[in-house]
Parts: C-alpha cells; structure tokens; sequence
C-alpha cells in the first residue's frame, strides 16, 4: 500500500493537494490526529485501497510529536510512505487569508494573523524537516494539483530529482535541498531582443553559452550531485530538490534547471519547475 501523509501550514493549499491526490485515485482523509493513522491504515487494507493519502496539520498538534515513529512503524509494515509538506511566505498566507476572509485555525487563541502564522511555523518547524517541501507562493490551485500529482505518481522506489528555477526578487525557493544562486553570470535581460524572452529559447541559450561561464557552471553542479546523490539513495529519500536562482527567474535560472534535467533523466526520474516563468 502507498500511504501520502500530507501536512503544512494553513493557507499553504493543503486542500487543493489533497483533491489532486484524490483525483489520482487516492483514498483521502483530512484533519485526521496522528494516533489514528494506524488503525485507518488497518482499515484502508481491508477495503483493500492501494493508494491512502491523509492530511494532518496544527489543528491536531498533541499528536503531531508521535508522527516520526508512525511513518517508521508503517514502513516495517511494508506500506510505502510519503510526507510531503506544504509551505508559503508569509507575505502569500497572509493575502490569502485576507481574500478568503477564512480566520487562521490559531487565530481563536487571542493571536493576531503574523502571531498565528508564527507560532504555527514554530509548531510544525520540525515536521517541514522530514519531507518533501513544496513552496506554494507563487502556485495558483492549478498549478499545484499538477506538481502535487508529478511529485507523487513519479516511481516511489526511486529517488526523484526535482529541478526547479526562482527569481529572487519573488522570494528564494522555500522547498530547496541544494540552492544554487547563478547572479554571478551576465543577465540576458540586459540585452533588448532577449528580454522577452526565456531560458527555454534558443536565442538565450546561445547568449549564455557563448557570452557567460554557465556551461562551466553546469558541469560543476552536475559533478556535485553525481558524487552525493547516491547517499541520499542509501537514506532512502523519496526526492530531492535542487533550485535554481537568478534575479527574475526568466533566462539564466530557467536555462541552467532545464540543463541539468536533460543530464539526469536518464539515470533519476526528473521533475522540471520554472517557479516564476509565467509564459
């Protein structure tokens, strides 16, 4: 059995990601505490369901602490398990719960909106720590039912690569495993008949090869994670992701993530992510 434990900070799109999971098959329950997780796992197997995806998070927070020795306890039942943890900047979660006009879960306890998100940060700090982190700032809903639905159906008994490019003046890639910041190389922006363009067209493309050291670069960040990746593959991680920063997130971040997919997806399944590439 596939088990997806899902959690994150309110606001950050754990309902739209618990949809996704349940139009990919998933039997889904929301706001369940972490003691329940066996017995609802006991259950879901003499259903006989393959695939259980089930959401926790800061609503059932006396439990959350035994949730290490639940997933440990699941595994050596066999059951293939995933937690993936959804976050967002403060500045998203707060326009979000502006627009909704939906008050924040610990807002009840006399907090404002920033000491809520705070003090639930603090709460869940630990728990980002053992999964995958997606940061949903700049995914609308659509955007994060497909990278909910890339990251889970790719091939669990594999490590995935996730390669993802940002720009900093949105904010840095909140879900990186490795963070590379590629600043350093001539921005194409600069040059007027590049400008509209991206990382993705071959005009760019050209400029960085032939005007910048980014193939230099790219070479030394695919030696990097050639050496390590297999570590990660002894620790049994379900996914790494490596991000890719440059001041918009339009030419050279886009150019170098898109490089470094084609050198792996022949050895990892590959999940490609252009953060800020709106067109």
């Amino acid at each position: 059995m596939q088990l997806v434990l899902l959690s994150g900070v309110s606001g950050s799109g754990k309902s739209v990601a618990l949809h996704a999971l349940e139009d990919a098959g998933y039997f889904c329950v929301d706001n369940l505490p972490a003691d329940l997780i066996d017995a609802l796992a006991d259950y879901a197997k003499t259903r006989g369901e393959q695939k259980v995806a089930i959401s926790a998070d800061a609503r059932s927070r006396e439990s959350l602490a035994r949730l290490p020795e639940i997933v440990e306890r699941q595994r050596a039942r066999g059951t293939e398990v995933r937690v993936l943890f959804l976050d967002a900047s403060n500045e998203s979660l707060v326009r979000r719960f502006s627009e909704t006009r939906r008050p924040h879960p610990l807002a009840a306890e006399g907090r404002t909106l920033p000491e809520s998100i705070a003090e639930e940060r603090r709460v869940l700090a630990w728990l980002a720590e053992i999964g995958q982190r997606i940061d949903t700032s700049a995914l609308t809903p659509q955007q994060l039912r497909g990278w909910v639905q890339d990251i889970v159906v790719s091939n669990q008994t594999r490590l995935t690569l996730v390669f993802e490019s940002f720009g900093w003046k949105n904010g840095p890639a909140l879900d990186a495993d490795f963070l590379f910041d590629v600043r350093f190389l001539p921005n194409p922006h600069y040059d007027p008949q590049l400008r509209p363009l991206t990382g993705r067209d071959e005009p760019v493309a050209a400029f960085l090869e032939r005007e910048t050291q980014a193939g230099l670069l790219i070479e030394d960040i695919q030696r990097f994670l050639q050496r390590w990746l297999p570590r990660f593959v002894l620790d049994q991680r379900a996914s790494i992701t490596v991000a890719i920063g440059c001041t918009g997130g339009r030419h050279r971040s886009v150019y170098i993530a898109e490089s470094l997919a084609r050198a792996f997806e022949s050895e990892y399944p590959v999940v490609l992510r252009h953060r800020d590439l709106k067109s």
